[in-house]
């Protein structure tokens, strides 16, 4: 009988911290060898093996690295302006991010003509994430088959509807390789045979800028809808007589549950309804930035999609010339303390809001967003405060709060490989 071979790559201790595990905050250790994260009493008594080298965390909370299903863009990089490099693009978001606690997101295209979708889809790939940046776990088309009464900061000239079926959005995308999410509004004529092959083919279908009310709303979710674009924002207000999208959270007519993304950066959301959805639902929760290309710049003029926008007071963007709201200017941890703050709740709701929500919402859970033994090393040093000390991806240390020292940590950590 042959034995088992293990690794002999080298195993990685990191002492002294607070783990989100399993639903809350321990005192353990955490064991990394390979990216992954390993269950050390199969390390002490199947290998006989101890680490070869130890971190003290200094009592730090060691959290799932955030996922940030919905952004648009930052430091001054749009994903959906077509005369970008887009590739080197997407790298300088991801890379800024790291600083945010964010190891992997999806980068989120507004509605646009087809061919800057066409130009740009196939150019926005699936990778691990590293020192280089955020991992991409897909893109999310948001539009351009929407309600244009909900638009938003959407461009009107270019929303469109299913009249051709499933051929309507292959037209316009050409592509949905490497798509993971699109959102569309389930009121339009069509739509439930979309969801149904979308959703066939593995892509998550969201409902947002919508007009539609409960029943639509119950009836997409019933067809394979699984996820809600930025509650509250872009759809119908809550009415008594009829709840709209906002309804779902506590309908008793839909198979399956209910995800729905939140911008707690408070501008998007009220406090108040920002608690309101907490305790109705908070499994469902999921945090998103829907930040924009204006994002780590200041006030002033920028564009997202194919629209001019305005940073006002380092707080909010809106549409040049309006009030309108046109995304979201803050990071994903500053959401993280926000939503902690209004709504009083543990570290660990905050915390999963931006971790194992997402990677539910994708299906991910089983690699992504928790600590769980065998999933990826992607995890986020923070202190009580929820502020980020240092962000790992694969066990590797990929930003710290301290530039001068993140050197000499990567080369410590590389003499041991």
């Amino acid at each position: 009988m042959m034995s088992e071979q293990y690794s002999s790559a080298p195993i990685f201790q990191f002492r002294n911290c607070r783990l989100l595990e399993n639903h809350e905050i321990v005192s353990e250790d955490l064991w990394v060898r390979d990216g992954k994260i390993l269950n050390p009493e199969k390390l002490f008594f199947d290998e006989r093996r101890q680490s070869d080298v130890e971190i003290d965390c200094c009592n730090a909370i060691i959290s799932p690295g955030f996922i940030d299903l919905q952004i648009n863009g930052g430091v001054g990089v749009d994903f959906s302006q077509a005369n970008i490099d887009v590739e080197m693009s997407v790298a300088k978001v991801a890379k800024h991010i790291l600083s945010h606690g964010v190891t992997s997101f999806c980068p989120t295209l507004v509605t646009s003509p087809s061919s800057t979708y066409k130009q740009i889809i196939p150019k926005i790939k699936r990778c691990p994430g590293g020192i280089e940046g955020a991992g991409i776990l897909g893109i999310h088309l948001e539009g351009p088959f929407i309600n244009e009464q909900k638009k938003g900061a959407h461009t009107k000239k270019h929303i469109t509807t299913f009249r051709e079926g499933y051929q309507s959005l292959m037209d316009v995308y050409g592509s949905l390789d490497d798509v993971v999410i699109v959102t569309i509004a389930p009121e339009l004529e069509n739509s439930d045979i979309i969801i149904q092959e979308l959703t066939a083919k593995g892509t998550i279908v969201s409902l947002g800028h919508s007009m539609a009310n409960l029943i639509q709303g119950e009836d997409a979710i019933n067809h394979g809808a699984t996820f809600i674009t930025h509650l509250f924002n872009a759809m119908l207000p809550f009415h008594h007589r009829d709840p709209g999208l906002v309804g779902l959270l506590t309908s008793n007519r839909v198979k399956i549950p209910v995800y729905y993304g939140l911008i707690a950066d408070g501008i998007h959301t009220h406090p108040a309804a920002i608690r309101i959805a907490h305790r109705i639902h908070p499994e469902g929760l999921v945090l998103v930035t829907d930040a924009i290309a204006a994002m780590g710049l200041g006030v002033g003029k920028h564009k997202i999609g194919q629209q001019d926008i305005e940073i006002v007071n380092y707080k909010k963007a809106v549409i040049a010339g309006t009030d309108i709201l046109c995304g979201s200017i803050s990071s994903m941890v500053s959401c993280v303390k926000h939503y902690k703050k209004e709504t009083g709740c543990s570290h660990v709701e905050a915390l999963e809001a931006a971790t194992l929500h997402p990677a539910q919402v994708l299906g991910i859970e089983n690699t992504k967003g928790t600590l769980n033994y065998g999933s990826d090393a992607d995890f986020v040093k923070l202190d009580d405060d929820l502020n980020v000390l240092a962000t790992y991806i694969a066990g590797e240390i990929v930003w710290d709060s301290h530039p001068h020292i993140l050197a000499k940590k990567r080369n410590f950590i590389k003499k041991q490989n």
